[in-house]
């Protein structure tokens, strides 16, 4: 039998979900596109309410940041005897970090959440190319 075969019979020895459970960016996928006149961000984040996210601009309007916190469950009266046989899904803290482009009105962003689908909408702006300026070159005579 191969490795990877091997691998993949008990899923105690697979490395991937190991590394899944331990990688807060792993366990908080995120997509994000561009369209003409927005950046929008997608994350997946089931069985978070709104209240247990926070989304921010930071760093001078140049980043945007969404974190939050999975919670462990509740050991209650019911529960107590209760015994673990796999646990796969991320408990803890998350955080990611995205650097906006220049054309990114930061101050603009919205947000909503639905079914645990967050959506990141970051305006987009004109940005202004320098203006040429084109320099006489005066004839020294000496």
């Amino acid at each position: 039998m191969s490795l990877i075969s091997q691998l993949c019979v008990d899923e105690i020895f697979d490395p991937f979900l190991s590394m899944i459970n331990k990688c807060p960016v792993l366990n908080t996928p995120t997509d994000w596109k561009e369209t003409p006149d927005a950046h929008i961000f997608v994350s997946d984040l089931p069985g978070l309410k709104k209240e247990e996210v926070t989304v921010e601009v930071v760093d001078e309007g140049k980043v945007l940041q969404i974190s939050g916190d999975r919670k462990n469950e509740e050991i209650s009266e019911d529960n107590k005897t209760d015994k673990w046989h796999h646990v796969e899904r991320c408990r803890g803290k998350f955080l990611r970090r995205f650097r906006l482009p220049g054309n990114a009105k930061s101050d603009e962003v919205k947000a909503s959440m639905d079914n645990g689908v967050l959506v990141v909408t970051v305006p987009k702006q004109e940005v202004k190319k320098p203006e040429k300026k084109v320099i006489e070159i005066e004839e020294i005579k000496g």
